[in-house]
C-alpha cells in the first residue's frame, strides 16, 4: 500500500517514473518511422515512400505498428534505467564538479558511454524479437502459416526453441559496439545543445518545451548519425534465421559483403527516415522526461516565451 508514495518520495523514483514516460512518448511518437527503416535496410526494393505505399495496401496501416509491444512493454524500465545509469555514472567518472553544480561534459559524455553499453543487456533482446516481426510480411507469413508470429512471446519463443536462450542474444557485440559511443553522443549534445539555446538552464532548470524539443531532436539525429553504419549490420545480423541459410556469419563479414554486394551506399540506406524519426522521437522523450520531473518534484516551471 505505501510503496509508491515512498517510491516516488526518492529522487531515483521520479527520475525513474519520468524515464519510464519519457520512453512511451518516444516508442509510440516514432514506431511507424521505425518500420520503415528496418525495411529499407534489410532491403533494396526502393525508397520510404515507395516502401510506405505497398506496405498500407498489401497490409494496411496495423503493419506499421507490428511489434510495438515488445519495445513498449520494456520501455519503462529501460528507459527509466538509462537515465538514471546516465545521473550515476556522469557524475561518478567525474568527481572535480560540485554535487551542486550539472555534471561536466566529460562526466557527460563518458556517462552516456556506460549507459549505451550497460543499457544493451536489455535491449538486445527486445530489438531482435522487434525486427523480426518488423520484417514478418504478410503476404510471405500466408505460405509459411507455421513461421507466422502473432506477437512478441511467439517470436522469442521460437528463438529459444530453436536457438536456445543464446538466440536471444544474436547481435548483442554489435548492438554494444553501436550504442555506447551513440549515447556518449546523445547526452551530450542534449546538454550542449539546451544550454547553447538557453544560457544558465543545465543549472537552473528553467528552459522552455522549445529547447527541451530541439535539443532533444538534435541529440537524437546526432546519435544517429555516429552508429548507422552499425545500425545497419546489426539489423542485417539479427533478421538472419536458422530456418534459413545464415547469410552472414558475423560483424566484419557482414560489413564487407554487403559493400562488396551493394556499394557504401548500403551503410547509409534508411538514413533520411532514421534521422526524421529521431527527431521526433527524442524531442518528444526529453521533453516527456523533463516535465514529467518538474510535475513530481513540483519545484520548476516550463517557460513558454519566445526563447528557444
Amino acid at each position: 500500500m505505501d510503496f509508491w508514495p515512498e517510491f516516488l518520495a526518492s529522487s531515483w523514483g521520479r527520475e525513474f517514473v519520468a524515464g519510464g514516460f519519457g520512453g512511451i512518448a518516444g516508442i509510440i511518437s516514432g514506431y511507424p518511422l521505425d518500420t520503415l527503416r528496418i525495411r529499407l535496410q534489410q532491403s533494396n526494393s526502393g525508397s520510404a515512400f515507395g516502401i510506405l505505399r505497398r506496405v498500407m495496401a498489401s497490409e494496411g496501416p496495423a503493419a506499421l505498428y507490428r511489434g510495438m509491444a515488445a519495445p513498449l512493454a520494456s520501455v519503462t524500465f529501460q528507459n527509466a534505467m538509462v537515465f538514471q545509469t546516465y545521473a550515476i555514472l556522469s557524475r561518478s567518472l567525474d568527481s572535480s564538479v560540485s554535487a551542486n553544480d550539472p555534471p561536466a561534459y566529460k562526466g557527460v559524455a563518458l556517462g552516456g558511454v556506460g549507459t549505451g553499453a550497460i543499457q544493451s543487456i536489455l535491449l538486445s533482446p527486445v530489438e531482435l524479437i522487434k525486427i523480426r516481426l518488423q520484417l514478418q510480411n504478410k503476404s510471405h507469413a500466408n505460405l509459411h502459416v507455421a513461421a507466422t508470429h502473432k506477437g512478441p512471446l511467439s517470436v522469442a519463443k521460437s528463438i529459444v526453441k530453436a536457438e536456445g536462450l543464446k538466440g536471444i542474444y544474436r547481435g548483442f557485440v554489435i548492438t554494444v559496439l553501436r550504442d555506447a559511443p551513440a549515447h556518449g553522443v546523445y547526452f551530450w549534445t542534449y546538454e550542449y545543445m539546451r544550454e547553447q539555446f538557453h544560457p544558465g538552464c543545465r543549472k537552473n532548470c528553467q528552459e522552455s518545451l522549445r529547447t527541451m524539443l530541439a535539443a532533444g531532436g538534435l541529440a537524437g539525429v546526432a546519435s544517429w548519425l555516429c552508429c548507422y553504419p552499425l545500425d545497419v549490420v546489426k539489423t542485417r545480423l539479427q533478421a538472419q534465421t536458422p530456418s534459413s541459410p545464415l547469410r552472414y556469419k558475423g560483424i566484419i563479414d557482414c560489413f564487407s559483403r554487403s559493400v562488396k554486394e551493394e556499394g557504401y551506399s548500403v551503410l547509409w540506406r534508411g538514413l533520411g527516415t532514421a534521422v526524421t524519426r529521431a527527431f521526433v522521437v527524442n524531442g518528444a522523450v526529453f521533453a516527456a522526461y523533463e516535465i514529467s520531473l518538474r510535475c513530481l518534484f513540483n519545484n520548476g516551471s516550463i517557460q513558454t516565451e519566445s526563447t528557444i
